[in-house]
């Protein structure tokens, strides 16, 4: 699977809730499983289905209207605890991108280890995108990670974002920290190598 990040444009799913904790995304019965395929199927369970495993009509990744792989949510997601899983969770149903007005720092770096990319925006911005994707479910928004830049397609409107930079080059090559450090292994040997005769 290629985990590169460069450009994507998508349609997107609109979850417009505040303070959507990790508990939410993907409850703490489902955290058993120490690989991380497989969450997808789980995330926002409770919120997706029933007690009988019924799909829940009025949820909005039930509604067949919205597709994507960018998901609008609003201020303050991923609150809660720590678990990583919730970004498993994210990044095995589908998503590629997250788009909200503010993140809680764990979980916004567990995305970003994910392959996942949290793009911040200001809060008037997400509620225009928020009016766009409801009032044309086919609204797609363009996200350029090299020019930290997102645009709303609908409208035009566009906004810069901030990603760390390192976090930037490891999604650009599709890299875990593992993989960074292994590209540049013969410059890190060569630097030790300097050291010990310097």
């Amino acid at each position: 699977m290629d985990k590169r990040f460069t450009i994507l444009r998508s349609t997107a799913v609109p979850l417009p809730i505040e303070n959507v904790d990790t508990d939410q995304i993907i409850p703490a019965r489902f955290l058993k499983a120490t690989t991380r395929e497989g969450f997808g199927e789980n995330l926002f369970r409770d919120w997706r289905f029933d007690d009988k495993g019924n799909p829940k009509k009025d949820f909005v990744l039930n509604n067949p209207k919205y597709s994507g792989k960018i998901l609008v949510a609003g201020k303050n997601f991923g609150c809660g605890s720590s678990r990583e899983h919730a970004a498993w969770a994210i990044a095995d149903y589908g998503f590629k991108a997250v788009v909200s007005s503010f993140f809680a720092d764990i979980h916004k770096n567990n995305e970003l280890n994910n392959f996942v990319l949290p793009v911040v925006v200001s809060e008037a911005f997400l509620e225009r995108l928020f009016n766009s994707i409801e009032n044309n479910p086919s609204t797609e928004v363009t996200i350029d990670l090299p020019n930290q830049k997102i645009t709303n397609e609908e409208t035009g409107e566009s906004e810069n974002f901030d990603i760390n930079p390192y976090k930037k080059e490891c999604l650009i090559e599709g890299l875990d920290d593992i993989e960074y450090l292994l590209k540049n292994r013969e410059e890190i040997e060569n630097f030790e190598r300097e050291r010990i005769w310097n």
